[in-house]
């Protein structure tokens, strides 16, 4: 049987893994651009857009992961777009609605959400949401669109594996903010050992990605799927779980 520390112990020189989620993609055909991005860069892309079953069919091909960004019901009230899921839906609205768009885009791997800050605190959706994603064996991250989100809570009582975003690259999308910002993802994972980073396919974060991603394994610091981080968490859950049991 092979352990969990022949599984979590590594020779690699490594310093931290960082995943790179690039969210928004569909609405616009310089969105396909983004598959270009050198290394093992995620994408997000949302349902029912006029490019997102191009992008999907083009990313798998590339081998790039995938995951569907779910809009959902902002305290903002901002207009959410096509596949939203709000808080007036009951259970079989809202299933039916993400069950639709995973089945448009049967590549994803998992979901994140897109905007949400007010859906995500909403326990009764958020648990229907998981019961989906159980079902489909798909992840979630959470964005943290909000500190009060119950996502992850709800994941967890599920059994749905879960993470959450750490930074977000490109809120500002200037040189100057996303070097700031790029440089904090990279201590944030040579701290903890991995770090999560949302960015967006705008011209100005693709044209920093493509220049700065190559950089990171001079500085110690893998860029891997993001469902590598989330197997990782629970193969460490798992151990940490033997190590309690054995102690006994």
């Amino acid at each position: 049987m092979i352990s969990f520390c022949m599984l979590l112990c590594s020779t690699s020189s490594y310093a931290g893994q960082v995943a790179i989620v690039i969210d928004d993609i569909g609405y616009h055909a310089r969105d396909l651009q983004a598959i270009t991005l050198p290394g093992e860069v995620s994408y997000s892309i949302l349902p029912h857009t006029p490019f997102a079953k191009r992008f999907a069919t083009q990313a798998e091909l590339a081998n790039k992961e995938l995951l569907l960004h779910v809009p959902m019901q902002a305290i903002s009230g901002k207009e959410l777009g096509p596949g939203a899921i709000t808080q007036d839906m009951n259970k079989a609205e809202l299933q039916y609605t993400l069950e639709k768009a995973l089945d448009d885009l049967p590549q994803v791997k998992g979901i994140n959400n897109h905007m949400g800050s007010y859906l995500t605190q909403k326990i009764k959706p958020m648990s229907w949401t998981m019961e989906i994603l159980k079902e489909r064996n798909l992840y979630f991250l959470d964005s943290k669109t909000t500190q009060k989100s119950q996502a992850q809570n709800m994941a967890n009582l599920f059994g749905v594996n879960n993470i959450s975003r750490h930074v977000f690259l490109d809120n500002i999308p200037s040189e100057k903010q996303m070097t700031f910002r790029l440089n904090q993802l990279i201590r944030l994972a040579k701290k903890n050992d991995y770090a999560i980073a949302i960015a967006h396919p705008y011209p100005e974060t693709l044209a920093f990605l493509d220049k700065h991603i190559p950089t990171l394994k001079d500085q110690g610091i893998e860029l891997v799927p993001l469902s590598r981080l989330v197997n990782k968490k629970y193969i460490r859950l798992a151990a940490l779980s033997e190590q309690t049991t054995s102690s006994e």
